[in-house]
């Protein structure tokens, strides 16, 4: 390669279409795991489909998609070398993401009938042989499961990255919206391959490519919204010993913000402007502007400087002051102590650890936990406010899953900024009855339990749903395990166990076709919560022999033993046992998961009832 040649670098503008299309990058060292989150798919989800959706609408022919508003996706770096092959230097969270969301368009788009063909750019093909256009060997076994049949098992020596793809394309399938499965997917697909724009740099030396690395992840010369923010606002304040005042406790603040985690300073402020402040949503259909809740996502600086008089009522020196000096560290203790009891459990809060595992986008989910905090409640009424709406957020994405339905943000964000507002500022007493008035309103009925099994891409949730009731149970009987104990990490691993081996010819006198065998084998009253081990070394064996296990489980599984109902009073004394009227089950045949899934229909009525509420009122007025 000429000097002239390797001192050069390119950018130019392109789409995923041109970018991707048969063209094959290799990994370079330093950009080798995938490290993506569930909230980062999730944000990238809500910001696509939320951008497709203002300017799409029905009747729209094909070809006015290229005049649909673009969306910027980011920069991405690349080195080619003395042989031409062609290096990702930055940017393959961003590619293998969408190489993600691509592998499940491609699988919506199975039963569609204007086709789109996208494989291209998600493998491609020499001398007949396909290969993934990243190449990288530790991932082609899970992209090509995934790719050809939406699922992956993963194996004991996969490594982070492809464990974090597989939890990803999971993402993926819990957030893609239900109203671009329809008529709208083949405009979406059209749209998100020619019109989001992508900066494609193009190094011809590893010199420049990693000076280029440095310079695009070195963003300390950025100013963020938020210090953007702090700078509007010392202006304001025109005493000097008041501003230092403020300009020391913000440092402060964002400090703490900072610890917890790098972006938790813009977080924070989209979760207060929109769960205290904002009146206004865009309207959903094409060409409406953006209002309130969609300007405090993106630029929340500018929105407070339109708005500190109308909404805040802020105009003095004094007002901006006295404001952020009272209000701004009580919110910022709220949102940390909120995220922390997020990610570790707290038993005075427990349904914020729930809905950790199973809740909505944070987007939503941290405004509507933090509309109803007032700045005088005592910090027994915070937690307790905290964990009723966290408890409606479970409740409302359980019913919801159970019944087959999503939850991601542009389905449900207009029903969720109404309930921010009805709950906003409410009292303990009135917070209590909106929620169970609002529990009362979702459509999604718990008699979809009865329909509900696992399939390849919910065995997330039927995890979460079998520990929540797995503790549960445990509880009513006098044992101190909870939710952490069969859904943690670092703890004892739990496993989804089927009841019935997989095994078709034993079952070939209740079943003639093997698809109706799987259906009910996966059915969610076939299935329990058992320890890595104990999973592994009986999981294959007939229920008369693993019965004799069960026994020594948690109290879901010890159920389906005759002897258990002999042996332990506590759980026959239990007046909530007896109203769910278990039974054991002396053989396990079809009628016998059709009777568990009936009492797992009655355990989560029982479980997610909104009499929580007021139950939990009166615990709170007896101390």
């Amino acid at each position: 390669m000429n000097q002239k040649l390797q001192n050069k670098i390119e950018a130019t503008d392109t789409s995923i279409s041109k970018l991707l299309k048969d063209q094959k990058f290799t990994i370079d060292y330093f950009q080798r795991e995938y490290r993506w989150q569930e909230k980062h798919i999730r944000l990238l989800i809500e910001d696509l489909s939320t951008t497709f959706l203002k300017s799409y609408k029905d009747g729209d022919k094909r070809s006015e998609v290229a005049n649909y508003q673009n969306y910027y996706l980011g920069p991405v770096v690349f080195n080619i070398n003395e042989d031409g092959k062609k290096s990702i230097i930055d940017g393959q969270q961003r590619i293998t993401s969408i190489t993600l969301l691509l592998i499940y368009l491609n699988h919506l788009q199975a039963e569609c009938p204007q086709k789109i063909n996208i494989t291209h750019l998600i493998f491609s093909e020499k001398y007949g042989e396909k290969s993934f256009n990243m190449s990288d060997d530790s991932r082609e076994e899970c992209l090509t499961s995934l790719f050809e049949k939406g699922d992956y098992t993963l194996q004991d020596n996969d490594d982070e990255t492809v464990i974090n793809m597989l939890e990803r394309y999971e993402d993926i399938v819990e957030s893609f919206p239900e109203e671009l499965t329809g008529e709208a997917l083949p405009y979406f697909i059209d749209w998100f391959i020619d019109n989001v724009v992508i900066v494609e740099i193009t190094a011809y030396s590893d010199e420049n490519a990693y000076t280029i690395f440095e310079t695009m992840n070195d963003r300390g010369l950025n100013l963020t919204p938020t210090e953007m923010l702090k700078g509007y606002i010392l202006s304001k304040i025109t005493n000097k010993k008041q501003r230092t005042e403020i300009n020391d406790l913000w440092k402060d603040e964002i400090q703490k913000l900072h610890e917890y985690d790098e972006n938790a300073d813009q977080s924070f402020f989209q979760a207060w402007f929109r769960g205290k402040y904002a009146n206004t949503i865009r309207p959903g259909k094409a060409g409406s502007e953006n209002q309130d809740f969609e300007l405090i996502g993106s630029r929340f600086h500018n929105w407070f400087k339109d708005n500190h008089k109308s909404i805040f009522n802020l105009s003095s020196s004094d007002d901006f002051y006295s404001f952020f000096k009272r209000y701004f560290p009580f919110y910022v203790k709220i949102f940390i102590n909120m995220w922390k009891d997020q990610a570790h459990y707290n038993p005075k809060t427990p349904h914020l650890h729930y809905i950790n595992h199973w809740g909505i986008a944070e987007s939503l989910q941290d405004p509507l936990l933090m509309a109803s905090i007032n700045i005088d409640d005592n910090p027994s009424v915070i937690n307790q406010k905290l964990d009723f709406v966290a408890r409606f957020i479970e409740t409302f994405t359980v019913r919801r899953s159970v019944n087959y339905r999503k939850f991601g943000q542009t389905a449900i964000k207009y029903s969720i900024f109404n309930i921010i507002r009805l709950i906003r500022d409410n009292d303990l007493d009135k917070l209590s009855h909106n929620l169970i008035k609002e529990t009362e309103r979702i459509d999604e009925q718990w008699d979809g339990v009865w329909y509900f099994g696992l399939h390849g891409m919910n065995r997330k949730f039927v995890k979460h749903l079998l520990s929540r009731v797995s503790s549960y149970l445990d509880n009513l009987v006098g044992k101190d395990t909870t939710y952490v104990t069969y859904h943690h990490p670092n703890g004892k691993q739990f496993e989804i166990e089927h009841i019935w081996a997989d095994k078709f010819e034993e079952h070939t006198d209740e079943f003639e076709q093997k698809s109706e065998f799987n259906k009910w084998r996966n059915s969610a009253g076939a299935l329990l919560l058992l320890p890595h081990g104990t999973n592994q070394s009986f999981n294959s064996d007939k229920y008369a022999d693993k019965i004799e296990h069960y026994l020594k489980e948690n109290t879901y599984a010890q159920t389906l033993h005759p002897n258990y109902y002999i042996k332990n009073p506590n759980f026959l004394k239990s007046d909530i046992i007896k109203d769910l009227d278990f039974k054991p089950h002396h053989d396990f045949k079809k009628d016998d998961i059709a009777e568990r899934q009936r009492l797992l229909q009655r355990i989560c009525e029982k479980l997610w009832s909104p009499e929580y509420y007021n139950e939990s009122l009166i615990v709170s007025e007896t101390k």
